[in-house]
Formats: structure tokens, sequence, C-alpha cells
């Protein structure tokens, strides 16, 4: 089915090459109140596309961006020409961000949502200890790491992929729990959950080995518990290319190697 977006928003990373783009596809295309667009067009890198998602969490409008960045593994190839029929021959790619609930050792509760993966990491020169549950049940009673990270099939070729995780098919209902340096069990790899299950990780000796909690570009200091479960009231829309699918690059990266 062939979608119609008549009004076109731009957003862009503070780049030359991002700002030059939003000008000459601005003059070109006009550039709507992202408000009131049908569609958001965002001109950078992962990082930007990452910031664009999360800026429009929520609103269900879909997102479709050009790489004007380094990596890029989220943007399709930059082309001022033909944008309108690109939009149009899109393929949507739907995905559910993580949601996070962290405790720090005061007691506040910071919640925040991440669509790559929610971290915890060890802020000091000891490593950290962490018990692991998945729906209420203790699976790993201490990991002794310099973390853990759990990941969702969009976010595994990131910071899961460099710690060693695996890779996962965009529409796999499955989540990568991946430690981060392991020294304790040293052979843990980690595990791959279900999408529905609840992570809770308590961070043993907490005052002596801080940890940090990280939701994308949402960190926690001093963290004492954190719980972690798929958000499935929100849809979250990015559109690529026929032929260069989310899908189809998850899949590419598997033999990419």
């Amino acid at each position: 089915m062939t979608e119609h977006f008549g009004t076109i928003s731009f957003v862009a990373s503070e780049t030359p090459e991002a700002e030059a783009a939003l000008l000459k596809l601005a003059d070109r295309y006009g550039n709507a109140d992202p408000a009131t667009a049908d569609v958001i067009v965002a001109l950078g890198g992962d990082g930007l596309m990452l910031q664009t998602l999360h800026r429009f969490l929520g609103t269900g409008k879909p997102i479709y961006g050009m790489n004007r960045g380094s990596v890029g593994f989220l943007m399709n190839e930059f082309r001022e020409r033909g944008l309108t029929k690109k939009l149009e021959a899109a393929q949507r790619s739907v995905v559910h961000p993580l949601s996070m609930r962290a405790v720090d050792q005061n007691g506040d509760v910071v919640q925040a949502k991440a669509i790559n993966e929610v971290s915890l990491l060890r802020r000091s020169y000891q490593a950290a200890k962490l018990r692991l549950s998945v729906d209420g049940q203790v699976r790993l009673s201490e990991l002794v790491a310099d973390g853990v990270l759990l990941a969702t099939p969009a976010g595994s070729t990131a910071y899961n992929l460099s710690a060693n995780g695996p890779i996962l098919p965009l529409d796999a209902p499955l989540l990568a729990l991946t430690p981060i340096s392991a020294f304790r069990p040293r052979r843990w790899r980690g595990a791959l959950l279900p999408d529905h299950a609840k992570v809770t990780i308590e961070v043993l000796e907490a005052a002596k080995r801080p940890v940090s909690a990280v939701a994308d570009h949402t960190q926690i200091e001093n963290v004492v518990l954190v719980e972690i479960e798929i958000d499935r009231s929100v849809d979250l829309v990015m559109l690529h290319d026929p032929g260069h699918s989310l899908d189809e690059r998850i899949l590419r990266e598997q033999f990419g190697y």
C-alpha cells in the first residue's frame, strides 16, 4: 500500500553537511511545522535518528532518515531529488522501545525509554556486582563484570554487538541480555529472552561498587535497582527504501564480518 505524505518536516544534526542538506531540501520541498507534518525527515547519522525517534515518541509520526553523518546504519542514502517518490515507496519498520525504571541510592525513581538498549555500567575502578532476575525469578545470583545490557532487535547491532552479543532479526520476539567484560562467571555469554520478559537487575555492594544505568541518552547515577521491559503501547515507525529495510540491514550485518 502506497502512502501519501503531503507535508514534510526536516530536522538536521549540527554538522555542515547536514545543515547544507537541510537548506537545499527545505527550499525544494518546503519545511512544515513538525506538529502538523505527515512525515519527519532526519538528516544526520544514527545519533540524530535516535534523538528524533525520542523527540516524536508517542506521536506515531513516521521518521525517514537520510545519511549526512558517519555510520548511518538506521539511515537511507542521501539524495536531493525524488524525495516525495522515495517516501511513498518506502517500507515501514515498527519497533517498540524498552521502558526502564531505575531506583538510586537515595530512593529516587527515574523512568526512561530506550530504543536501542538499557545498560548498567560500573563507575569506579572496581567491577560491578549484579543480581539478574527474569520475571521475578533469580537467574544469576552474582555477575561480576564491567556491566550488563538488555538490547532490542533494533539495537542489537549497536553496543550489544560491540559487547559480543547476538544480532537479532527485527521481527524476532527476543531481547538480548549481554554481559560487558564478564569476570565471573567468566564463561557466561548472556541470554536470549522472550520479548515479554521483565528483567530486574539489583546492584550488590552499591556504595562500594557504584553503577550507572543508561537508557539511550538518559543516564542515572548510583542505581541500586533497575527494572526493564518492552513498552508495547508505543509504536516507533521508521521508513526505509525498498531493498534496504532495517530487516535487510540486520540480515546483511550477520554476514558482514
